[in-house]
């Protein structure tokens, strides 16, 4: 590990959390409020109303969620040069909060691929600078903690969102598309809190290295590469969640039900999100993260097996434990790994390589789940695959207690 001057032995003790990341969180909140109001109700809106097959949902949710990640790595690196970052972040927010809302009122599959991708973008520009500010802020034995409180605000959001979504639907009786649209509100609030209360670290130091490095994907420290090459491997299990939704609804979850569902995936994710980034500050990211990609493979493979209503509910709850375990570990390990000064384009090259995967690992789901008229194959195979992951980064990266 590198900026060894950041450790500090002895226990963790609980600090306050810089004003910036508090904000960061808020501004995670608001944006999964609307994120979340759209995307449990997606795959339902395009297979009954859009009549898609479930091979397109794979290709619109592959594209629309992989393609945009490749500017991960442009705005990681480029975050890396600027003096204030603060301005990505807001185009990004901006993007996403313009185009969000009109996917409902799309007539044709590519009128939401088109929109979908250009909302995606959006998160593509924001998401790894605010990341590395978020590393910038927070010293090393409360990382965890701070992702994991932007992680457990962005999940707290989402489960407001999945909330709003049933509200509309199950009760109030609205009509898909609106419920959809309605999400340009929280919208509106995202962009207002990023512009007032996001700060930039007034004593950054930039990387004393050209233009043509700092974009490059090379001059990272080994450890890192090892832990690119597992997140390649969990990468290919890592399919859409809209194929969780839909074989949901298969078990017998109804459409009004469906972000009740959501919603209750999210509370877990936000209940366990700080008690995951607290465990990594104690017992190290490489146990956290083996465990939670362990975890995965077991839910994956109990959503191709098992049977029932019940079913989604105990294993959606699963799938949040999951969550809260990797999402705070799996930043603060990547910012623990790289210099300071090139967290951004670390991060960057990260949700590249994951967004770009995301790609086939999607669209090969949706091909074997239409092939097979089964969803045991794509999803046992991911569960495989997520074990896989977990066995490479046990044995590359060394484990060591903070």
């Amino acid at each position: 590990m590198v900026d060894n001057r950041e450790q500090r032995n002895g226990p963790v003790r609980r600090l306050r959390l810089h004003p910036t990341i508090i904000a960061a969180g808020w501004v995670s909140f608001f944006t999964d409020l609307g994120s979340e109001l759209v995307y449990p109700l997606l795959p339902l809106f395009l297979t009954i109303d859009l009549k898609a097959t479930r091979a397109l949902v794979g290709l619109i949710e592959g594209l629309a969620e992989g393609t945009p990640q490749l500017l991960r790595w442009v705005s990681g690196a480029w975050a890396d040069r600027v003096r204030n970052r603060k301005w990505l972040i807001v185009a990004g927010y901006t993007i996403s909060s313009i185009t969000k809302p009109f996917i409902g009122l799309s007539r044709v599959a590519s009128q939401v691929l088109l929109l979908r991708v250009l909302d995606r973008c959006g998160k593509g520009i924001r998401t790894s600078p605010r990341d590395a500010l978020i590393g910038d802020l927070a010293p090393a034995r409360q990382r965890g903690y701070a992702f994991g409180f932007q992680r457990a605000m962005d999940h707290l959001g989402a489960m407001g969102g999945g909330l709003a979504g049933f509200l509309m639907v199950g009760v109030i009786g609205l009509a898909l598309k609106w419920a959809i649209f309605a999400s340009v509100i929280p919208g509106v609030l995202t962009v207002l809190v990023v512009l007032i209360f996001l700060r930039e670290r007034k004593d950054r130091r930039l990387p004393e290295i050209t233009a043509r490095e700092s974009f490059s994907w090379r001059g990272f420290p080994r450890a890192y590469y090892f832990f690119l090459g597992s997140a390649v491997v969990f990468a290919l299990a890592n399919s859409s969640d809209a194929f969780l939704l839909l074989r949901a609804y298969e078990l017998g979850t109804t459409v009004a039900l469906v972000p009740l569902l959501w919603a209750a995936l999210h509370l877990v994710k936000a209940t366990t999100s700080l008690w995951g980034g607290r465990l990594s500050d104690r017992w190290g990211r490489k146990p956290i993260l083996i465990g939670g990609w362990l975890l995965y493979s077991l839910v994956y493979v109990g959503f191709a097996l098992m049977k029932g209503a019940w079913a989604p509910w105990l294993l959606f709850a699963l799938y949040g434990c999951f969550f809260g375990a990797t999402e705070g570990a799996a930043r603060a390990l990547v910012a623990e790994l790289v210099q300071p000064e090139r967290r951004g384009a670390a991060f960057g090259v990260v949700g590249t390589v994951e967004g770009a995967l995301l790609i086939p690992a999607s669209v090969v789901t949706g091909w074997l789940w239409d092939l097979t008229g089964s969803a045991a194959v794509p999803l046992i195979l991911s569960g495989g695959l997520s074990a896989l992951a977990a066995l490479w980064l046990g044995l590359t990266i060394s484990s060591r207690r903070r």
